[in-house]
Order: C-alpha cells, then sequence, then structure tokens
C-alpha cells in the first residue's frame, strides 16, 4: 500500500471537467480516484508496470 501522495495539478475545460465528473459519480469514486483508476487500466493495456519501462508497443492508429 503506498503511503505518500503527490499533487498532479491539469489545466482542463470546464466541459472536460464536467465529464470526469459526471463519470466519477457514476462509478461512486471521486475524481482523483477515477483518472487514477482510467491511467493504471490504460498503463495495464500498454505493458507499463510502476518502474519500468514500456514492455510492448502501443496499438496503432
Amino acid at each position: 500500500m503506498e503511503l505518500k501522495t503527490e499533487t498532479l495539478n491539469l489545466r482542463v475545460t470546464p466541459a472536460f471537467k464536467d465529464l470526469v465528473r459526471e463519470a466519477a459519480e457514476r462509478e461512486h469514486r471521486s475524481i482523483s480516484n477515477f483518472i487514477e483508476v482510467l491511467v493504471r487500466e490504460h498503463c495495464d493495456r500498454l505493458g507499463i508496470g510502476i518502474g519500468q519501462e514500456l514492455t510492448k508497443q502501443p496499438p496503432s492508429r
């Protein structure tokens, strides 16, 4: 379990913030927890682990 936290400040449009807030509420999460879950899931798909380098190529667009 991680004991310390860091602050991450992001500038987004009000419309984007509203989307994130709504999505977080629908999953009964805080905005910060919702974003953390999204980033962790994305990194899992890319094979990125904490303290690890990229292990596979991202999907082509």
